[in-house]
């Protein structure tokens, strides 16, 4: 039975992310007062502080993505639009092909596009992370479940959702 958790992580489906994932495990050791689930692919660290699964079926993430007052991902097009939608708090870590944790950079354009955004915090490294995930929790007088926030324009979303169909089609 899905519960839902106070923070979930997510590295989408197609690649691991170790960094991220040993980050908010080592997070989730010092904030035990704080549930954590994470969906965490082919990783091949296992967590010690959080519970977790390889895969979750869209029903599962979906109320994981929507019981969490926080979620943690890489810098996923498809996570991103979903928070955006429902004003949900995010925390992006990009993925560093200088690391091996993808083909390209490209997250690194992604975030920037994002760095203003109110309930989304990009960090560039794993102690940024962490003290994101403890600042995010603690908002307090932000409402970010009312929807997404004024400058997270239909024009932008619906742009974005555009990108991420021809991606899923295959086109250029």
């Amino acid at each position: 039975m899905v519960t839902g958790a106070d923070v979930f992580v997510t590295v989408g489906s197609q690649l691991p992310f170790e960094r991220l994932i040993l980050a908010v495990d080592q997070w989730a050791a010092e904030h035990p007062d704080h549930s954590v689930f994470a969906q965490i692919g082919d990783t091949v660290y296992q967590p010690q502080y959080m519970a977790f699964a390889r895969n979750l079926r869209p029903g599962d993430y979906s109320v994981y993505f929507d019981r969490a007052q926080v979620v943690v991902s890489h810098v996923g097009m498809g996570t991103i639009i979903s928070a955006l939608e429902v004003g949900k708090r995010l925390v992006l870590l990009p993925r560093l092909a200088s690391l091996g944790e993808h083909r390209s950079d490209h997250q690194l354009g992604s975030a920037r596009k994002f760095r203003d955004r109110a309930n989304i915090t990009v960090v560039d490294d794993v102690d940024a992370l962490k003290r994101a995930v403890s600042s995010a929790l603690q908002a307090d007088g932000l409402d970010f479940a009312s929807g997404a926030p004024p400058q997270a324009s239909v024009q932008l979303l619906e742009t974005m959702r555009q990108l991420v169909a021809q991606t899923k089609a295959g086109c250029p």
